[in-house]
């Protein structure tokens, strides 16, 4: 095992000897991907180098200091590469991984459903067996980036008459065929991160089931553990240079120029202040900074900020040990959602009236009316807070489930989603 110097030295000679600003992000990811930079924790055979997390995050930390786009972000490397490496065979991993870690392939996660949110595992969502494919039918909502994603994590009903957790399949499936489309959700932000995504007679091989027919939960927790520690350490995708696929329009820019454009945003973000430490500027500006109570409640947003620092602390070093905290994906994810609920609430308070209208002359630049709207999304994706507080309870705690007929009553004859009256 390479101490932290020497795998330092080791990505510095890397990127001596690889980077040259004008080659294209597709060119360059190439180039980290057979490196097993891109990817240090995966297996060897599988484009990794078979690195601890706390390597992994070395790596990171010299590629932004030698100033290199990073690996794609986005849910491919996320979620569906980290499911595939522990359910798909060696095929599967074949055919997937290397376009997922140089950016070919973009991926979006099909799971939730009108009916079927929080309580996922009651999808509707079928599919029916043709030969050696499988015909889908149905509807998936909160789609993040399913406008230009290649692949959809697919998950659905394989077999109506089993128990609702074991009658689901999880399939690598194409965006680019007849029968998917794709519908835009305008949120209130204004922006239209997530979709609606609807099936009419769309096919999926067979041999495109991750994890074996009606192994789609198993695998599906695999993605959505991966999800919520993504979500709770503050971001949604890896630390990229970019986006993966070639509907995006990345993969043939000049790294050179992408660095450039970069630096001047990180340069414009470290100016830029954020959360606790906008507020108490804001407030000083406002004249309101001697006032008790808002004193009181601009405090607990600065302990919260340091409860989330110190719990991702943490978490890094009991996972760099190797003795991970059962649950910490959830509890990180719970933390997250209390933060920006509490700023949600304090930012308005905060600057009064301005609150009611958007803009950079606003008190705060805008970016609390924008945390306002924003704030209600982190705590129901991902998994809904109550979701995140059940397992705590249930798989940390120890504490009895909820009791109910789903366990082994056939899907059918549940009254579960859209099937309630």
């Amino acid at each position: 095992m390479l101490t932290d110097d020497e795998l330092r030295l080791e990505v510095k000679r890397f990127i001596g000897d690889a980077w040259d600003p004008d080659l294209t992000l597709a060119e360059w990811w190439d180039r980290l991907a057979e490196s097993g930079w891109a990817v240090p924790t995966w297996p060897t055979e599988w484009l990794g180098r078979g690195l601890p997390g706390a390597a992994a995050r070395a790596v990171g930390e010299e590629l932004r200091a030698g100033g290199v786009p990073g690996p794609p972000a986005g849910l491919g490397l996320l979620l569906a590469g980290p499911t595939i490496l522990a359910h798909g065979t060696d095929e599967h991993k074949a055919r997937y991984l290397r376009p997922i870690v140089n950016g070919q392939e973009a991926w979006c996660q099909l799971f939730s459903e009108p009916g079927a949110g929080s309580d996922l595992a009651s999808l509707q969502t079928k599919a029916v067996r043709d030969g050696d494919e499988w015909i889908v039918n149905g509807q998936k909502v909160w789609t993040s980036g399913a406008q230009t994603a290649d692949f959809g994590m697919l998950l659905a009903r394989t077999d109506p008459d089993a128990p609702k957790h074991k009658g689901i399949s999880y399939f690598a499936f194409s965006m680019d065929q007849p029968g998917v489309e794709v519908r835009p959700l305008k949120e209130m932000t204004g922006r239209s991160l997530f979709c609606e995504v609807f099936f009419t007679d769309a096919r999926v091989a067979h041999s495109e089931c991750i994890n074996g027919l009606g192994g789609g939960w198993i695998a599906a927790n695999t993605t959505l553990a991966a999800e919520r520690a993504g979500l709770g350490a503050g971001g949604a995708g890896a630390s990229g240079g970019g986006f993966p696929g070639k509907k995006n329009g990345m993969l043939e820019e000049r790294v050179g120029a992408l660095m450039e454009g970069a630096r001047a945003s990180a340069a414009q973000a470290s100016r830029a202040e954020r959360g606790a430490v906008a507020m108490r500027r804001v407030a000083k500006d406002l004249g309101r900074n001697d006032e008790p109570v808002l004193r009181q409640h601009l405090a607990q947003s600065y302990i919260l900020d340091e409860i989330g620092r110190m719990m991702s602390i943490r978490t890094k070093q009991l996972r760099s040990a190797g003795r991970p905290l059962e649950g910490d994906g959830n509890l990180a994810k719970l933390q997250m959602s209390r933060v920006l609920r509490h700023g949600r609430d304090l930012g308005p308070e905060l600057i009064g009236p301005w609150s009611m209208i958007m803009g950079e002359e606003t008190p705060g630049e805008g970016n609390f009316q924008e945390a306002t709207l924003w704030a209600p999304g982190p705590s129901i994706y991902g998994g809904s807070d109550e979701i995140q507080k059940n397992i705590v309870g249930e798989r940390v705690l120890g504490l009895p489930k909820e009791p109910g007929p789903d366990k082994n009553t056939p899907f059918k004859d549940l009254a579960v989603g859209t099937q309630k009256g």
